[in-house]
């Protein structure tokens, strides 16, 4: 048995590392992060997604991903910047508001990102 820390995220996880396309990527910034159970549990929820939006899409049910951003919540400590309500925003926005034919997008607020 291993006798370990919890381990939190650093606070420069933000919004663009839960992007695969900007952690892959050499000249992006945030290409340092690897941290192996975040890494592969953001692939897992990806795949996750892809394979939802390939089974719904015949019944014209819309299935996106949104990134909340570093919000400041308990799994934090409360570090992050933005406030639950602006992480909401823009999810509330993507259920309720995106074009129907909007499906298989991850999005940062109202704006996509690479996935």
């Amino acid at each position: 048995m291993i006798d370990a820390e919890p381990v939190r995220l650093p606070m420069w996880c933000c919004r663009r590392c839960t992007s695969l396309g900007w952690l892959s990527d050499p000249a992006n910034p945030h290409h340092a992060v690897n941290i192996l159970g975040y890494n592969s549990s953001k692939t897992a929820l990806n795949a996750v997604t892809l394979a939802f939006v390939k089974e719904l899409a015949a019944f014209g049910i819309a299935v996106n991903a949104a990134d909340p951003g570093y919000t400041a919540t308990d799994f934090n400590g409360h570090t992050g910047y933005r406030a639950v309500e602006q992480a909401a925003a823009g999810i509330v926005w993507l259920a309720t508001e995106a074009a129907a034919e909007v499906t298989g997008r991850f999005y940062f607020e109202q704006q996509q990102v690479p996935w």
